[in-house]
């Protein structure tokens, strides 16, 4: 038997801190561990003890890329354990905000993080070099959904007008009406977006995936919905836990989340297009059509296209949104006057896929008990499969041509490694 070890002491454009050990005895990949070894972070133990009014701010803290969605999932949480209701122009309002974080997050994935490896770059500064204008188109509609995301929520990164029940303070519609060329804007860079995602070069591979995301009624899922998947599974958001389950690896400080009997499962672009196509607005459904994308994607590398389908879609609501805005009366709803011990959970769609929240209060409002589940934490074993996969098919390649295998594949699911517990240390022992 041969032995071949490979260290790669980081791996560029993923966010947080982790580590890849594969080892591989003749033809047979015995162990593939995708660790996580960024410190933990504790949020659920600093949220104890602190008011329910607290959560949406100090959650955002997790992620700068996609704070909104810590915010919202906290809010909804929240509010279905107080007995709240929020709906009409304050409900409209946060999907409104969550499609700023949408477009300024897929944009970083498409054009910073993920072209370079399709297009043979190091990284997007070398990137830029050689092709500016597709830079510079993916940094403009950041840009675009940052104002959004300010307009909204007061600042862009860890917005600050955010609150359970609804906003500190609601846009007038001047404000909203001043975003609306940037949004046109935006809706042609989409499609450019799109047009050039699926003109790039992709492996020939595809992934038996059980896609998990929300469905709603009426809408492609953000705030609200039922959790489904390809596989049968639909139930209500309550219910996350009698399905789905984290388990501690002891090679990870994040936990991954497994169907219970079932194993890995997927969430994110993929799955969230696999469940809902059909909820897609007409400029998202036709951009779709236009560029042979099918109804389910199982290639992992074609992420990439759906993402850009998925940026088109929040441009799309976003000016629908703005076209009928009508302030409410009120910023938000006002909370009970007073309390019952209580427990509420609540998921919505990040960039990457469902984040759970559910949070216990006692008769005060205090947090006695917060459980987050991110997306990558439910993706972690799932991105192991694909890996796994990857080089089992891959065993005749040199170690440095395996070593940037691995890497695209894992950079395939944007993964938030932050979130889930920056750089990647590949570590591939060959017996």
């Amino acid at each position: 038997m041969i032995e071949r070890t490979i260290h790669v002491d980081y791996i560029a454009r993923v966010e947080g801190e982790g580590a890849l050990k594969v080892r591989i005895r003749g033809d047979t990949v015995e162990d593939l561990e995708l660790k996580i070894w960024e410190p933990p972070r504790f949020f659920e133990a600093f949220l104890r003890g602190r008011s329910y009014r607290e959560a949406p701010d100090i959650t955002a803290r997790i992620c700068g890329i996609c704070p909104v969605a810590y915010q919202m999932s906290a809010c909804h949480a929240m509010e279905h354990a107080l007995g709240m209701r929020v709906h009409g122009e304050l409900r409209t309002l946060r999907r409104l905000l969550y499609c700023g974080e949408w477009i300024e997050s897929h944009a970083l994935h498409i054009y910073l993080l993920h072209a370079p490896d399709f297009l043979g770059y190091p990284d997007a500064l070398r990137l830029a070099k050689e092709h500016p204008e597709a830079v510079k188109k993916g940094l403009e509609l950041k840009k675009i959904g940052n104002e959004l995301m300010q307009v909204l929520g007061g600042r862009e990164i860890h917005p600050v007008n955010v609150r359970v029940g609804g906003f500190y303070r609601v846009p007038t519609v001047n404000e909203l009406a001043a975003i609306r060329p940037a949004l046109e804007r935006a809706m042609g860079l989409a499609e450019e977006t799109v047009r050039f995602a699926s003109g790039l070069s992709f492996p020939n591979i595809e992934e038996d995936y059980e896609f998990v995301s929300l469905r709603h009624e009426h809408e492609y899922p953000m705030n609200e919905g039922e959790v489904v998947s390809n596989r049968g599974v639909k139930i209500p958001m309550s219910e996350f836990e009698d399905v789905f389950e984290e388990t501690h690896a002891p090679y990870s400080n994040a936990l991954q989340s497994v169907h219970k009997g079932a194993g890995s499962y997927l969430v994110g672009p993929l799955a969230r297009y696999a469940l809902n196509h059909d909820k897609l607005l007409p400029r998202a459904r036709s951009i779709a059509r236009e560029v042979g994308l099918e109804d389910v994607v199982r290639n992992p590398y074609r992420s990439v296209i759906v993402r850009g389908v998925e940026i088109v879609q929040a441009v799309e609501e976003s000016l629908k949104i703005i076209d009928a805005y009508r302030p409410p009366d009120e910023p938000y709803v006002e909370p009970p006057a007073s309390f019952h011990a209580s427990t509420g959970a609540a998921i919505t769609e990040a960039p990457r896929g469902m984040l759970y929240h559910r949070y216990r209060l006692n008769e005060e409002g205090l947090i006695q008990e917060a459980k987050i589940v991110a997306p990558t934490s439910q993706n972690q074993k799932r991105i192991e499969d694909d890996v796994r996969h990857l080089v089992s098919a891959s065993l005749s390649l040199d170690d440095t041509a395996l070593t940037d295998a691995c890497e695209k594949a894992i950079r395939n699911h944007d993964p938030c490694i932050s979130c889930a517990t920056h750089f990647l240390k590949l570590d591939i022992e060959r017996t």
